[in-house]
């Protein structure tokens, strides 16, 4: 079936319509061609597996699995991969790795100030290879890269968890990033398809002693916080292969659907697909 054989009473469902590369989408000389498409004898044809959007006469289709794109004002989660001169280099998930500069990070106690010769020197007391941060995009350079900032108490270096990583299309853009969920987790849900699990630390602690943001010790994690850290992590792991949409909510409620199993079970087949229809159906029912 191509796009103009629809009737327009059904076009909103064309986002949910998957094709494959090669798919005819639609011979109407009046639509044009968007990316993931292209023509063929006056046919415009899928050119990736993805879902069919179309904004007026304009038809794309939108890739289920593509690296991140980045766009200004994004909270994204990112590995420090090499120190450079007044820079370091972290990767983000993205065609190439974004850039976090000296000058787009607040020292230690919060001080806002130039940064001198001395603040060089100490880079790697601020962020060394393979430390995890948590940032935000500020701006692009002139090749495409990714420029971030750190400049909030919000933002820093990640601790006390683990990372998981998702398929970027799930994440959608929202006001918070950063969630305190019932069961005493937090997470940081990067925009990137990077997703932070770690214990939860107040915010007043981490405000009453700033340096926290650049410490690479880990707190003491108890047995029981490492299994609900595991469980979450295993919970987002599932939403991501059954391609479910990863927000704080989805991801409570596979929480909750899960308490009866183990977590080592949560990935099996069998449990992952009831689990993520019955997301699925909460989730409708909230809508």
């Amino acid at each position: 079936m191509q796009i103009d054989d629809i009737p327009s009473s059904t076009a909103r469902d064309l986002a949910s319509r998957i094709v494959t590369p090669g798919t005819a989408i639609t011979s109407d000389p009046a639509y044009m061609r968007g990316h993931g498409t292209f023509g063929e004898n006056d046919t415009i044809y899928s050119s990736v597996a993805g879902a069919v959007e179309r904004i007026n006469k304009l038809v794309s289709v939108r890739p289920l699995k593509q690296r991140y794109s980045g766009e200004i004002g994004d909270i994204v989660v990112g590995r420090i991969t090499e120190v450079g001169s007044k820079r370091w280099r972290v990767d983000v998930n993205s065609r190439q790795d974004g850039v976090l500069l000296l000058s787009s990070i607040n020292l230690p106690g919060g001080i806002q100030r130039r940064k001198l010769e001395s603040d060089e020197l100490q880079m790697r007391t601020f962020f060394a290879e393979g430390d995890l941060v948590f940032a935000e995009v500020q701006s692009f350079f002139a090749d495409g890269g990714l420029s971030l900032h750190t400049r909030s108490i919000q933002y820093g270096k990640l601790r006390n968890g683990q990372l998981v990583t998702v398929f970027p299309q799930l994440v959608p853009r929202s006001r918070s990033h950063f969630h305190t969920l019932p069961c005493g987790v937090d997470i940081v849900v990067g925009v990137n398809g990077y997703i932070w699990v770690s214990k939860h630390v107040p915010a007043a602690k981490v405000e009453a002693n700033s340096e926290l943001i650049y410490s690479d010790r880990n707190e003491h994690i108890s047995d029981s916080e490492r299994e609900t850290i595991a469980r979450i992590a295993n919970c987002i792991h599932l939403l991501n292969r059954l391609y479910v949409k990863i927000t704080d909510t989805s991801i409570i409620f596979a929480y909750e659907a899960s308490l009866p199993h183990a977590v080592k079970d949560l990935l099996t087949k069998e449990v992952a697909t009831d689990l993520a229809h019955t997301v699925k159906a909460r989730l409708l029912q909230q809508s």
